[in-house]
């Protein structure tokens, strides 16, 4: 599976300008074969997503890289997630920072990820069942918050969880056809600055 690694880093993602040396590294390094089954594994590193089950999928290879690199993540912080889904995303931010607290509403998922994550000993990521829409006041605040499922709006309680100086990388829009990413920054003094970005389409955040 190296080669086809390689191949998605260099075809998928640095001709679309993904420039994080650290992120590339870290993608190389996460076999993204084992978060899929065994019928969807020969497709593992195309570009496109994949079904994972319970209605849920993988992103494609693009979009994990784009928003990882949008996150902006240094080694001494703490991300929360909302969708685990099968913890591709987050097996690559583990890499990256000190800690990973994600939520999967589908609790099928979440058993079944909290088992991957730990037989591939990713030894920093929390799963936890809850509904993503609260976030997790727990560990808060987060210095950066990912979700990778689609809100019509954004959360309140994400927000008011995202600490000063913190960023959210967020898909949100009424439906699968009109949802953008939005990148939200918010400054030491608790002002929201927010920036769209790319067209996606993520499940829709219940």
């Amino acid at each position: 599976m190296d080669l086809n690694v390689k191949h998605m880093i260099k075809n998928q993602l640095v001709r679309r300008d993904i420039a994080d040396k650290k992120v590339l590294e870290a993608i190389e390094k996460v076999p993204r074969h084992l978060f899929v089954g065994k019928v969807q594994r020969p497709f593992a590193y195309g570009d496109n997503p994949l079904p994972i089950g319970h209605g849920q999928t993988i992103s494609q290879p693009y979009i994990v890289a784009f928003m990882t690199e949008m996150l902006n993540v240094q080694s001494h912080h703490t991300v929360l997630e909302i969708g685990t889904g099968c913890g591709y995303q987050a097996a690559i931010l583990s890499l990256l920072v000190k800690k990973v607290i994600s939520l999967e509403i589908v609790k099928a998922l979440a058993n079944s990820t909290k088992k991957r994550l730990k037989k591939l000993n990713y030894q920093n990521i929390e799963v936890f069942c809850f509904n993503g829409k609260k976030g997790w006041v727990n560990d808060a605040p987060y210095d950066r918050i990912i979700t990778t499922a689609a809100p019509t709006q954004v959360p309140d309680a994400l927000i008011e969880q995202l600490a000063p100086n913190g960023q959210m990388v967020i898909p949100v829009g009424p439906d699968v056809n009109h949802q953008y990413l939005h990148i939200i920054t918010k400054n030491k003094r608790g002002f929201i600055q927010t920036k769209q970005s790319l067209p996606v389409r993520f499940v829709p955040m219940i």
